[in-house]
């Protein structure tokens, strides 16, 4: 995963939201039993009954391959530092048990099960060469090969479990041996040692693994394809001026490489998709096609820029003139807004695509890791080099995080889930929570309906699209939901939110149910630092309360509860609109009292 500023930076164009729902001859198969080998056929990928097949998946990083922000390690964050760095605080045995026991808790059957039934039909596996082989400048033999068991163990069983779901696992070699490229994170790479491409042990170690790996599994068909090199980031002719390969117009060694490879693969593997992946993070195919498999589909990446067609069209117009299907391989990271629109269009346009990832400290994914007090001491440590935690600390801090790594301990974010398989295809809202309305009744202000901006609630800002030239964050809080709407942690209890940062003109929509019909009188719970925030009430689409004055209780976290009376509820489904007049105020919560 890419963690530069400039990734796609070819992508830029204009803005413009999707609302289509994807054409219905577009199959997923996501509920249905997999079917033989994938395969391209055209510009499709197909099964053995020639059925189009929508890939919709999602990338295990973190899992054999930590990227440091996923730790919220952002100095000196590969990987292997990271883990240096761990032994010089707590010793090697304690930093190995660490990493065993992350590794047995990040990706379980629990969360294959779980992706199957969110609506994955696919899975994409970022494979550490390091689980797999020795290093070559570790290996007792120069030139030979020493076989790992851990990291083929690993594979297998997480193809088990995606047999026994009926999907299909795409294996993805994240880090080469040696790296691949100048963007140090996503493949662990030493710079004080020789790359991917600096050396042909290197390439020679990286051939033998693909050859090995289709050996293996060449008669699995729940294998989707081998997506030989990961976000190639590499400048060959003009290291200096362009170290990602964003300008390169031969990308000669990259081909040579994965012609290479697929030949390995082909002398033992003659049915599974072969993927390849451009230089500069995915993207520049300059040089490399046409293709030279009959088998094989293009990937490229997608962060952070708009979701517009233009967006697609360079790699829809590659797809068409060499009549070869195309995936996307990452994309994510964003706000449920995004993520929205992004599937919309790549369903529109027939284009599979993989998430990423799967979990991390975060919520703009489905599932989000907990953190703990002696871990977040840990990250400060590692960040600034300030106040170094007591080895006891740093033991426990790292052991309960890998703890918090299993399904079951972290944060579910069931907005993620519903942006990425529901709010594409439809403008519908849908309650967050279950809010039966009765005396007493609250709802806290950010368990607002789940749905596409505009509808379920309407904010300013909504997404990040700052490689097309609009820098953006949606929620600014960063905690609770993933949406536009700014949500901020109340310090006063562990887990208490509040919206914040209400802008003028913005909305939160709240669907109830309400067993008794009548007129009720709604508290809100509010801060403000001015006299001049207004908000109104609408049911239904028809306001109730125009204009209520937001007092000023003295700062945005001294709260005082105003009432807003006479509020009429039909018996049944109400949709509740809290609208900011004038903005400039936070909203705790909404209290519901009959007759009053």
């Amino acid at each position: 995963m890419l963690t530069s500023l400039i990734k796609n930076i070819k992508l830029k164009s204009g803005i413009k939201v999707l609302l289509a729902a994807a054409p219905a001859l577009f199959v997923s198969l996501q509920g249905n039993a997999q079917t033989g080998f994938l395969k391209a056929d055209g510009k499709k990928i197909v099964d053995e009954k020639g059925q189009n097949v929508l890939l919709r998946g999602m990338g295990l990083g973190g899992w054999m391959l930590q990227e440091g922000y996923m730790l919220h390690i952002n100095k000196d964050s590969r990987q292997y530092r990271i883990r240096e760095r761990l032994e010089e605080l707590m010793g090697p045995a304690e930093t190995k048990e660490f990493y065993d026991t992350w590794l047995a808790n990040n990706t379980r059957k629990i969360d294959v099960d779980s992706m199957k039934r969110w609506g994955f039909n696919s899975i994409r596996l970022p494979m550490h060469y390091n689980l797999y082989t020795l290093p070559v400048d570790k290996e007792p033999v120069a030139g030979q090969n020493t076989w790992l068991d851990k990291g083929f163990k690993m594979t297998d069983d997480l193809l088990a479990w995606c047999k026994a779901n009926h999907m299909f696992l795409i294996l993805d070699l994240h880090a080469t041996p040696g790296g691949q490229g100048n963007d140090l994170n996503i493949s662990d790479r030493d710079p004080d040692k020789p790359s991917l491409w600096d050396s042909e042990a290197n390439k020679q170690k990286t051939i033998a693994l693909w050859r090995k790996l289709a050996e293996r599994y060449k008669n699995e068909p729940n294998i989707g394809a081998y997506d030989i090199i990961n976000e190639p980031n590499w400048g060959f002719d003009d290291p200096q001026n362009d170290k990602n390969g964003l300008k390169e117009k031969t990308n000669g060694p990259l081909r040579k490489l994965m012609v290479d490879i697929t030949a390995a693969i082909r002398e033992v593997d003659k049915k599974h998709i072969i993927i390849i992946e451009g230089n500069g993070w995915g993207n520049n195919y300059n040089g490399i096609l046409p293709q030279w498999d009959k088998n094989m589909v293009l990937s490229f990446h997608k962060y952070w820029n708009f979701n517009d067609q233009k967006s697609v069209d360079h790699i829809v117009k590659v797809r068409d003139q060499y009549n070869v299907p195309v995936w996307l391989g990452e994309t994510g990271e964003n706000s449920n807004t995004w993520i929205t629109e992004a599937i919309g269009l790549l369903e529109k346009n027939n284009i599979g695509w993989s998430l990423w990832p799967l979990k991390k400290l975060g919520n703009n994914n489905p599932m989000e890791i907990v953190s703990n007090l002696n871990y977040d001491d840990v990250a400060k440590y590692l960040n600034t080099g300030r106040h170094k935690p007591k080895e006891s600390n740093v033991y426990s801090g790292t052991l309960e995080l890998a703890t918090y790594a299993k399904l079951e301990n972290t944060i579910i974010h069931h907005d993620v889930i519903d942006a990425i398989f529901r709010q594409p295809h439809t403008t519908v809202t849908k309650p967050f929570k279950a809010n039966k309305i009765g005396n007493g009744t609250t709802i806290n202000a950010v368990d607002y309906d789940l749905g596409r901006n505009g509808y379920a609630y309407f904010d300013t800002d909504t997404a990040d699209y700052h490689t097309s030239g609009k820098p953006g964050v949606g929620n600014k809080g960063h905690v609770y939901r993933n949406d536009g709407v700014d949500i901020s942690k109340d310090s006063t209890q562990y887990n208490s939110y509040y919206v914040d940062h209400i802008e003028t003109g913005e909305w939160t929509q709240y669907t109830v149910q309400v067993k008794t019909a009548g007129v009720y009188s709604i508290s809100l719970k509010v801060a403000a630092a001015t006299d001049d925030s207004k908000l109104s009430i609408l049911v239904n689409n028809t306001t109730q309360a125009k204009e209520v004055a937001v007092p000023n209780t003295g700062g945005l976290k001294k709260w005082q509860v105003i009432a807003v009376k006479n509020i009429v509820l039909k018996a049944g489904t109400n949709k509740i609109k809290v609208l900011a007049n004038n903005g400039g105020y936070n909203l705790h919560y909404l209290q519901f009292w009959k007759g009053k």
